[in-house]
């Protein structure tokens, strides 16, 4: 699904007959994808937040009202995580793929990140080594 905004959570609302979703993994960080995040959850599902969010303050009145559940916690990224992720990728015991939608080359990481700025690219992989 390539939906943003309303748009979104009107597919997914469809798509769950209108209940919303068991939970939501929220890895953006925005005001915004929190913002869809809690609107797509049903009643007495959980967010889960990965990483650091953009504005660490949030209303919660929105979650206490629905019985929604929040966690979250600083994404790991020790060295043992980073040398275990990527050797699950290159054994392909786990496909990264679909998350990266645009591929860059290390002297083009400026239009790396503009393309996820300006909602080009969802995430952009930068090959370092070619």
């Amino acid at each position: 699904m390539s939906k943003r905004d309303e748009a979104a959570i009107q597919a997914v609302l469809k798509l769950t007959d209108q209940a919303g979703v068991d939970a939501v993994l929220e890895c953006v960080g925005t005001e915004q994808a929190v913002s869809i995040a809690v609107k797509i959850a049903r009643a007495g599902a959980v967010i889960g937040r990965v990483g650091l969010p953009q504005n660490s303050q949030m209303n919660t009145n929105d979650l206490f009202w629905g019985n929604i559940g929040l966690r979250g916690g600083i994404a790991s990224v020790t060295k043992y995580d980073r040398q275990r992720l990527l050797a699950a990728v290159l054994k392909r015991e786990i496909n990264p793929g679909q998350v990266f939608t645009h591929k860059f080359t290390l002297d083009q990481i400026q239009a790396a990140y503009e393309a996820m700025d300006q909602r080009q690219a969802i995430k952009s992989l930068v090959i370092v080594n070619q």
